[in-house]
């Protein structure tokens, strides 16, 4: 399955100024930064070409990426490296990835959640997506690095917050159909992929999909805890409770159908 999007029913001219008022946005343009200044680019010649850049790479993510066995060696360093870490990308297709999902999601939870909420949020759940991680493999030497446990965590709340939303999605194995399902069925469906692959032998290098399935959860989590519905007062009436459920309906059917094709 390739990144799903969301479509808006109008298209509007934005300026510049415009874009960045949305965190999200601004934490796309920090990766994207960040990642073209980086040895993995290939785009800085500072750094070299053949082996140079190669060396080059190892030590830059060494420095900023998560070494899970460093991070209980007692020493504070390491502890700051999962919030480094998550600006930093090994591949243009990791940093695409990425990006993508954080755009198609990220503008709605933050409009939800507000842009310094939502910030702190992504930074916190990222963190703890890594460090869930290396506290699972707390011998290994592999470096960790990606934006992926923040947006999972972003996709974790945007599941609670959206469930209704239509999410447009391509599937290879369908001959790549554009196909739309509730945010639910999506979300779901990809976070029962990242738990299967979080079983698998994790001593092999590749995707850290359990930093996927914590980010996941603690996103899920938040959501469920922060914006669950109040219970009603004792004393209030059942034809104003009426009132306030359609008022509320009303508000969140809004904010879902300004995103939705």
């Amino acid at each position: 399955m390739t990144a799903p999007y969301l479509t808006p029913r109008t298209p509007r001219a934005r300026s510049v100024l415009t874009v960045f008022s949305r965190m999200t946005n601004v934490l796309i343009a920090l990766c994207c930064v960040v990642f073209v200044v980086g040895p993995a680019s290939g785009l800085n010649g500072i750094y070299g070409t053949g082996d140079a850049v190669v060396q080059a790479q190892t030590a830059y993510f060494e420095r900023w990426g998560v070494i899970p066995r460093d991070l209980w060696s007692g020493s504070p360093g390491p502890l700051l490296t999962p919030l480094t870490a998550l600006f930093v990308h090994g591949s243009w297709l990791h940093l695409l990835g990425n990006v993508l999902f954080l755009y198609v999601f990220g503008g709605m939870a933050e409009d939800r959640m507000g842009r310094l909420p939502f910030t702190l949020f992504y930074l916190v759940t990222g963190y703890l997506a890594l460090m869930g991680y290396a506290a699972a493999h707390a011998s290994s030497g592999q470096t960790l690095v990606g934006a992926s446990g923040a947006i999972s965590g972003v996709l974790g709340a945007f599941l609670y917050l959206f469930p209704k939303a239509r999410v447009t999605s391509i599937y290879p194995f369908l001959f790549f159909l554009p196909l739309r399902f509730p945010a639910w069925i999506v979300l779901l469906f990809w976070f029962v992929l990242q738990w299967i692959a979080a079983q698998r032998d994790p001593s092999s290098p590749g995707v850290a999909y359990l930093a996927h399935v914590v980010g996941f959860a603690v996103g899920f989590l938040y959501a469920w805890v922060r914006y669950r519905p109040s219970p009603a007062p004792p004393g209030e009436t059942a034809a104003a409770t009426g009132r306030v459920d359609s008022a509320g309906t009303a508000k969140q059917q809004a904010a879902e159908g300004e995103s939705q094709p």
